[in-house]
């Protein structure tokens, strides 16, 4: 099952415990943006920030294609696949996190709680764990 769940892209959030909307849905840009009131010499940083972000939804087709192809496999190859898709997981997650902090690093204090307040995930409720 959790492998399974790790193609349909449910990843380190799910792992965290955050809900699967919550890593599906990146956080609203354009209401993030506002939010942030940027200065003119910080949105080149935003523009790359936001492209980071935006890949989100190639990595989305690419595990829908692969958990498509999962039940036509052999064993091995599916093994094979879910090594690729965790090892291009781990790459698309570096590339985020290098555009999330140098974008961060621009933000001043105030604007620093704003984005960490509003791209923080909502916590995965589920009673069958007590």
């Amino acid at each position: 099952m959790a492998i399974r769940k790790r193609l349909i892209g449910l990843g380190l959030c799910a792992m965290l415990g955050f809900s699967a909307a919550a890593h599906a849905q990146p956080p609203n840009l354009s209401t993030l943006h506002d939010a942030l009131h940027l200065s003119a010499a910080q949105e080149a940083g935003w523009s790359a920030y936001k492209a980071s972000v935006s890949a989100q939804a190639q990595a989305e087709q690419r595990r829908r294609s692969a958990a498509m192809l999962f039940p036509t496999l052999t064993a091995p190859r599916r093994i094979d696949l879910v090594e690729a898709e965790m090892q291009q997981d781990l790459a698309d997650i570096h590339r985020q996190a290098q555009g999330l902090k140098a974008f961060y690093g621009t933000l001043n204090p105030d604007q620093q709680r704003v984005f960490d307040a509003q791209t923080l995930p909502p916590r995965h409720d589920d009673d069958s764990r007590d």
